[in-house]
């Protein structure tokens, strides 16, 4: 029977394969698996985008609270939403509605200069 030892060429070489193997396959690992370094990565950026939702919607809120609370004690912020978004009038004002202005290339086309004239 074979004893295997250092001093063996082939032994060393085996050995030495292995271990470089094994390494190879932890650092791949440590880049590309589950909690690897490009997903540390993506997780970060997922971060970094839920807390500007999180600033925007917390921006949004304030606004909406100011905005309650102004509807609340203020007749004249009642008056503005009731004009604008409902169409209400005082007694003897008449109300106008223009159309919305179209996309530009949908065929309405403002007169050139030439044809206003």
């Amino acid at each position: 029977m074979m004893r295997l030892s250092w001093e063996d060429a082939r032994f060393r070489r085996l050995a030495f394969l292995a271990l470089a193997l094994v390494m190879i396959f932890l650092i791949v690992h440590e880049i590309f698996g589950d909690h690897g370094y490009l997903a540390l990565r993506r997780r970060r950026r997922e971060l970094e985008t839920l807390q500007q939702q999180v600033k925007q919607l917390q921006e949004e809120n304030k606004k909406l609270e100011e905005e309650i609370k102004a509807l609340k004690s203020d007749p004249k912020a009642i008056e503005k939403l009731a004009r604008e978004q409902m169409k209400l009038a005082r007694p003897g004002e008449t109300i106008y509605v223009l159309p919305e202005k179209r996309e530009q290339g949908t065929g309405n086309r403002e007169p050139t200069s030439e044809a206003k004239k």
